[in-house]
């Protein structure tokens, strides 16, 4: 098979969908790859690293597309590229479509076979394409949130940690999975009192056994949330729902009680994030201000640790690329955790959610395939 990746258009998006590593790997087990000039350098991977593991390099996503029976790629299809799609194509990507009624559409119109990497799950319930990216968001939220604390800017001046006779910064992190986990273990390392707040008892126990009683642990409700939040300096939104939307457990009177100066880091913002006052942002303008508190909620945080990210991401999709690969759609029918991945196939659209969501026919993978 011929499997192709191309450079991401997502403003700010520097990490690709194949390590050149990855390319020699499909090399090796008999398949091309195809890489788009220029696709990796952002990453930290040139053009030279890839045609020396053995890829061909095409001029233009087009070209690569137009060769490919397989697109690997880190982000979704933006408006200009959905004129790439094709039938009988598989796209293998973070989708999204809950939140992309536009690109739903046009995966049906096309007839193209995608997979969403954030949908492959595990007979545990596990998401192992979702799982590294979620540590990287993790820990670069403690570093954030450390950094918007500090001046200049409109951050409180407070250092995370304290020091001898001054109190250190009090964060609250709600969700108690990968993200919230990665971002206690940095902040409380940095000196930071932490609160992980959760529904899950169990995770609560077991995330502070890990991070050996360096937090405290709450069962989340509302009051709890607004006992924990009046005068906290740093929020960390952690929470993942399985159907694309994030709940909003944080009403604008919570953030307004954090008080001038705090910080919120939204990692779950592109499900619209748990705060009433969140609302995505970018890297290249990362942060607002909203009742006094600064918001960041830039959705493709990892984009900027592009290297570690591609390289994690490649460690994780690698082996769901070479079952494609190896046996296109039939990999479907062999691999649970990969058809819980399959988006639209065939023309027909066999994500439950996501067809609720944009009152759309469902149809179970097992009559399509």
């Amino acid at each position: 098979m011929r499997v192709g990746t191309i450079m991401e258009t997502k403003p700010q998006e520097y990490r690709v969908g194949l390590t050149p590593t990855g390319a020699r790997a499909l090399l090796e087990a008999g398949h091309e790859a195809l890489i788009e000039r220029g696709a990796g350098i952002r990453a930290g991977f040139p053009d030279d690293a890839y045609a020396d593991a053995g890829a061909r390099l095409c001029d233009t996503p087009k070209d690569v597309v137009a060769r490919a029976d397989l697109l690997v790629k880190v982000k979704e299809l933006l408006p200009p590229e959905l004129a790439l799609l094709r039938p009988g194509f598989i796209l293998f990507a973070y989708l999204h479509l809950p939140n992309d009624a536009a690109g739903t559409k046009a995966l049906l119109d096309s007839r193209t076979n995608a997979i969403a990497y954030e949908n492959v799950r595990l007979p545990d319930g596990s998401l192992p394409l979702l799982i590294p990216m979620s540590r990287v968001a993790g820990r670069m939220a403690g570093d954030i949130a450390a950094q918007y604390l500090k001046k200049p800017g409109p951050g409180r001046g407070k250092l995370l940690g304290g020091i001898q006779g001054v109190a250190p910064a009090r964060a609250v992190v709600v969700g108690s999975g990968h993200v919230g986990a990665e971002a206690a273990d940095v902040l409380s390392a940095l000196g930071a009192q932490v609160t992980v707040t959760a529904r899950d008892p169990g995770k609560l126990a077991a995330l502070e056994a890990s991070l050996e009683g360096r937090i405290a642990t709450r069962i989340i409700n509302p009051d709890v949330l607004r006992e924990l939040l009046a005068g906290a300096d740093i929020l960390i939104g952690a929470v993942w729902s399985p159907d694309g939307f994030a709940p909003k457990l944080v009403s604008r009177d919570m953030v307004r009680s954090m008080g001038e100066g705090a910080v919120i880091v939204e990692v779950g913002i592109d499900q619209g994030g748990v705060c009433e006052t969140s609302h995505p942002t970018t890297h290249a303008e990362p942060t607002y201000v909203d009742e006094g508190v600064i918001h960041y909620c830039v959705p493709n945080m990892p984009g900027a640790v592009p290297r570690t990210s591609t390289e994690a991401l490649t460690n994780a999709t690698l082996p769901y690329i070479l079952k494609l690969a190896n046996k296109g759609l039939a990999s479907l029918r062999d691999d649970p955790a990969l058809a819980a991945g399959a988006c639209t196939i065939n023309g027909h659209l066999t994500n439950e959610s996501v067809a609720n969501t944009h009152g759309l026919p469902y149809t179970p993978l097992s009559e399509v395939l």
